[in-house]
């Protein structure tokens, strides 16, 4: 109040920058004040931030925990799901190995009863085929061989079974050789052999007696002359004379050795071998009928007439017999029944 009314005074020389010195403190502290009122409201502004910013965490944190709770239970929930998915599994697991199980029973079932069909068959095809092969040896006819393969053929196609693939190439094979095979006629054969023993009696020998002619009778008769009468009879002694000496050429030694007796049991030999190699045709011994044969054509060859009609006769049909016991082998079925063999052993 006093420095208002009182008019200001000057100040002596040495107080002079004391006089200044008080505006420059008055200034700094209004700048210290500005400077800690700004302080004071960043502190607050930073305080308000941190507020908001603490009041954010909380409710982040708040938020973190229910979604951690509800991580947990949905952890807790999914851990349980995988718990019953891990037992239905092995529930579905052991259902599935028990199904495996059943259908692997079931399979082998399958096969078994397939196998057994399939050797059934077999055996049923070789039984067949065999008895077959037997009737075809005794008949001679390759017809029952025939019928037997082709019926064989028949029930492997309608088996449909791939192993017997092999089984049904090798019968087709088997057919197509028989078909394709040339088989004599075994009754023919009977026939022309009956025929042969027939001739043997009739057969004329190599050193065979021609028959002489009767040339008249040596009684006198009441019209003939006493001098007719022993012409006549001078010619039929000439005749009986005549026949006394026999010319005849006879290529086998053996042929004019033969006595009558002996030319019987020549005949009767040459029938037995016929008689036997007919037997060996019936037996289907072919060997042993082939070397009648070439018995009997060596004793026609040897002791009988050669220039004979009936000896011609008899050596043509034997020539013929003896060709034809050539085709009268059977064709085999080895082929099927090596198949049949491999079929049965299951490879």
């Amino acid at each position: 109040m006093n420095t208002e009314s009182n008019p200001p005074q000057s100040a002596p020389p040495g107080d002079a920058p004391q006089a200044e010195v008080g505006p420059v403190l008055h200034r700094g502290v209004w700048v210290l004040g500005l400077i800690a009122l700004l302080a004071l409201l960043l502190s607050a502004l930073m305080w308000q931030k941190l507020s908001t910013i603490q009041e954010q965490l909380a409710r982040q944190s708040a938020d973190s925990g229910a979604t951690a709770v509800e991580a947990r239970t949905l952890a807790k929930q999914a851990q349980e799901q995988v718990l019953e998915t891990a037992a239905r599994q092995s529930v579905m697991q052991a259902r599935l190995n028990e199904v495996a199980l059943q259908r692997s029973q079931l399979e082998e079932l399958m096969q078994s009863l397939s196998r057994s069909r399939d050797e059934n068959l077999v055996v049923d095809i070789e039984s067949a085929v065999r008895l077959a092969q037997q009737q075809a040896q005794l008949t001679g006819s390759v017809e029952p061989l025939l019928a037997a393969l082709k019926t064989a053929e028949q029930r492997v196609a309608r088996a449909a079974q791939p192993r017997l693939s092999a089984l049904q190439n090798a019968i087709a094979r088997d057919v197509g050789r028989i078909k394709g095979t040339t088989v004599s006629d075994t009754p023919a054969l009977l026939v022309k052999m009956d025929e042969m023993v027939r001739l043997a009696d009739e057969l004329p020998l190599a050193n065979a007696v021609a028959k002489v002619a009767a040339t008249g009778s040596l009684k006198p008769q009441r019209e003939d002359s006493v001098v007719t009468w022993w012409q006549r009879s001078l010619a039929v002694v000439l005749d009986e004379l005549r026949g006394l000496v026999r010319l005849s050429r006879v290529e086998h030694p053996e042929a004019v050795l033969l006595s009558p007796d002996q030319s019987f049991f020549v005949r009767e030999n040459l029938k037995l071998r016929l008689l036997n190699a007919r037997l060996g045709l019936l037996a289907r011994q072919l060997d042993a009928a082939r070397a009648d044969l070439t018995g009997v054509a060596a004793s026609l060859h040897t002791y009988f007439d050669a220039s004979s009609r009936k000896t011609q006769v008899a050596a043509d049909l034997l020539k013929q017999l003896q060709a034809q016991m050539k085709t009268l082998e059977l064709p085999r079925v080895d082929d099927t029944l090596a198949a049949l063999t491999t079929a049965a052993a299951g490879r």
